[in-house]
Protein backbone atom coordinates (compact mmCIF):
# COMPACT_ATOMS: atom_id res chain seq x y z
CA UNK A 1 0.00 0.00 0.00
CA UNK A 2 1.28 3.46 -0.80
CA UNK A 3 2.45 6.11 1.59
CA UNK A 4 -1.58 7.82 2.96
CA UNK A 5 -0.31 11.14 4.71
CA UNK A 6 2.19 13.08 6.42
CA UNK A 7 1.76 11.38 10.47
CA UNK A 8 3.89 13.91 12.20
CA UNK A 9 6.92 16.70 12.21
CA UNK A 10 9.65 17.42 14.42
CA UNK A 11 11.46 20.12 14.82
CA UNK A 12 14.31 21.16 16.41
CA UNK A 13 13.72 24.05 18.59
CA UNK A 14 16.07 26.58 21.25
CA UNK A 15 13.05 26.22 23.94
CA UNK A 16 10.66 23.56 24.32
CA UNK A 17 8.07 25.91 26.54
CA UNK A 18 7.88 29.08 24.40
CA UNK A 19 7.73 26.32 21.30
CA UNK A 20 4.72 24.87 22.86
CA UNK A 21 2.95 27.77 24.49
CA UNK A 22 3.51 28.97 20.72
CA UNK A 23 1.59 26.30 18.86
CA UNK A 24 -1.22 26.10 22.04
CA UNK A 25 -1.81 29.62 21.01
CA UNK A 26 -1.44 29.69 17.09
CA UNK A 27 -3.05 26.30 15.81
CA UNK A 28 -4.85 24.78 19.09
CA UNK A 29 -2.08 22.18 19.33
CA UNK A 30 -1.82 20.28 22.77
CA UNK A 31 0.83 18.39 24.77
CA UNK A 32 0.12 14.80 24.70
CA UNK A 33 3.43 13.51 26.30
CA UNK A 34 6.83 15.15 27.31
CA UNK A 35 9.93 14.68 29.02
CA UNK A 36 12.52 17.26 30.01
CA UNK A 37 13.39 18.71 26.52
CA UNK A 38 10.68 17.36 24.54
CA UNK A 39 6.95 17.38 24.04
CA UNK A 40 5.07 16.07 21.72
CA UNK A 41 1.95 17.88 20.41
CA UNK A 42 -1.14 16.63 18.87
CA UNK A 43 -3.63 18.82 16.74
CA UNK A 44 -7.49 19.41 17.62
CA UNK A 45 -9.55 16.84 16.13
CA UNK A 46 -6.67 14.50 14.74
CA UNK A 47 -6.56 11.39 15.36
CA UNK A 48 -2.48 10.55 15.24
CA UNK A 49 -0.76 9.52 18.46
CA UNK A 50 0.98 13.37 17.94
CA UNK A 51 1.40 15.81 14.84
CA UNK A 52 4.27 17.54 15.81
CA UNK A 53 7.41 17.10 18.31
CA UNK A 54 9.49 19.31 19.32
CA UNK A 55 13.41 18.95 20.99
CA UNK A 56 15.00 21.36 22.77
CA UNK A 57 18.83 22.47 21.36
CA UNK A 58 19.01 25.37 23.60
CA UNK A 59 19.03 28.95 23.53
CA UNK A 60 22.75 29.13 21.57
CA UNK A 61 21.30 27.62 18.82
CA UNK A 62 22.07 29.01 15.06
CA UNK A 63 18.90 30.07 13.17
CA UNK A 64 18.12 27.46 10.10
CA UNK A 65 20.08 27.97 6.96
CA UNK A 66 17.99 26.06 4.93
CA UNK A 67 17.04 27.82 1.83
CA UNK A 68 19.70 29.84 1.72
CA UNK A 69 22.81 28.22 -0.36
CA UNK A 70 21.41 24.85 2.29
CA UNK A 71 19.53 22.32 1.66
CA UNK A 72 16.57 21.39 3.75
CA UNK A 73 13.20 21.59 5.20
CA UNK A 74 11.41 24.74 3.47
CA UNK A 75 7.73 24.58 5.66
CA UNK A 76 4.98 22.29 7.47
CA UNK A 77 1.76 22.68 5.77
CA UNK A 78 -1.31 22.11 7.74
CA UNK A 79 -4.95 22.01 6.15
CA UNK A 80 -7.92 23.62 7.96
CA UNK A 81 -11.41 22.02 7.14
CA UNK A 82 -13.04 25.68 6.36
CA UNK A 83 -12.19 29.33 5.55
CA UNK A 84 -13.82 30.40 8.79
CA UNK A 85 -11.33 28.67 10.32
CA UNK A 86 -8.65 29.95 8.29
CA UNK A 87 -10.08 33.08 8.86
CA UNK A 88 -9.75 32.68 13.12
CA UNK A 89 -6.35 31.33 12.60
CA UNK A 90 -5.09 34.44 10.55
CA UNK A 91 -6.22 36.15 13.43
CA UNK A 92 -4.55 34.58 15.86
CA UNK A 93 -1.45 34.55 13.85
CA UNK A 94 -1.61 38.45 13.60
CA UNK A 95 -2.13 38.86 17.13
CA UNK A 96 1.13 36.83 17.82
CA UNK A 97 3.10 39.02 14.85
CA UNK A 98 3.56 35.62 13.28
CA UNK A 99 2.09 36.23 9.87
CA UNK A 100 4.56 36.44 6.96
CA UNK A 101 2.45 36.12 4.00
CA UNK A 102 -1.23 34.74 2.97
CA UNK A 103 -1.72 33.22 -0.77
CA UNK A 104 -3.90 32.40 -3.54
CA UNK A 105 -2.77 29.00 -4.88
CA UNK A 106 -6.43 29.15 -6.82
CA UNK A 107 -7.16 25.41 -5.14
CA UNK A 108 -5.81 25.92 -2.14
CA UNK A 109 -5.94 29.46 -0.37
CA UNK A 110 -2.97 29.89 2.05
CA UNK A 111 -0.98 31.39 5.15
CA UNK A 112 2.54 31.46 5.65
CA UNK A 113 3.56 32.37 9.53
CA UNK A 114 6.79 32.19 11.49
CA UNK A 115 6.97 30.15 14.75
CA UNK A 116 9.46 31.58 17.57
CA UNK A 117 12.98 30.17 16.06
CA UNK A 118 11.76 31.61 12.89
CA UNK A 119 10.59 27.74 11.39
CA UNK A 120 7.93 28.82 8.56
CA UNK A 121 5.03 27.10 8.65
CA UNK A 122 1.82 26.65 6.46
CA UNK A 123 -2.20 27.18 6.88
CA UNK A 124 -4.09 25.87 4.38
CA UNK A 125 -7.78 25.38 2.91
CA UNK A 126 -8.30 23.28 0.08
CA UNK A 127 -10.63 24.24 -2.46
CA UNK A 128 -13.37 21.17 -2.45
CA UNK A 129 -12.88 18.73 -5.88
CA UNK A 130 -16.53 19.58 -6.89
CA UNK A 131 -16.04 23.45 -6.76
CA UNK A 132 -12.85 23.42 -8.97
CA UNK A 133 -13.69 24.82 -12.55
CA UNK A 134 -11.76 24.90 -15.13
CA UNK A 135 -10.79 28.56 -14.52
CA UNK A 136 -9.76 27.51 -11.02
CA UNK A 137 -7.64 24.38 -12.22
CA UNK A 138 -6.18 26.83 -14.68
CA UNK A 139 -5.06 29.48 -11.96
CA UNK A 140 -2.54 26.89 -10.29
CA UNK A 141 0.30 28.37 -12.44
CA UNK A 142 0.31 31.56 -10.77
CA UNK A 143 0.49 32.79 -7.21
CA UNK A 144 -1.55 35.90 -6.33
CA UNK A 145 -1.61 37.59 -2.50
CA UNK A 146 -5.27 36.03 -0.53
CA UNK A 147 -7.86 37.99 -0.03
CA UNK A 148 -10.01 36.25 2.56
CA UNK A 149 -13.03 38.33 2.51
CA UNK A 150 -13.60 37.54 -0.71
CA UNK A 151 -12.69 33.70 -0.79
CA UNK A 152 -14.99 33.69 2.24
CA UNK A 153 -18.07 35.33 -0.19
CA UNK A 154 -17.44 33.16 -3.01
CA UNK A 155 -17.05 29.97 -1.62
CA UNK A 156 -18.61 30.51 1.82
CA UNK A 157 -17.36 30.74 5.44
CA UNK A 158 -18.40 26.84 6.51
CA UNK A 159 -18.15 25.07 3.21
CA UNK A 160 -15.82 22.15 3.80
CA UNK A 161 -12.61 21.97 2.88
CA UNK A 162 -10.86 19.54 -0.12
CA UNK A 163 -9.84 17.42 3.17
CA UNK A 164 -7.60 14.72 1.35
CA UNK A 165 -8.47 15.20 -2.05
CA UNK A 166 -5.69 14.55 -4.12
CA UNK A 167 -4.15 17.58 -6.24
Amino acid sequence: MPVQRLNHAVLYVRDVARSVDFYEKALGFRVVMGFPGAAFLQAEGSSNDHDLGLFEVGADAGPTTAGRGAVGLYHLAWEVDTLAELERIQVRLLELGALVGASDHSTTKALYAKDPDGLEFEVSWLVPADLITEAIAGGKASVRPLDLAKEIERFGATTPGGIGVSR
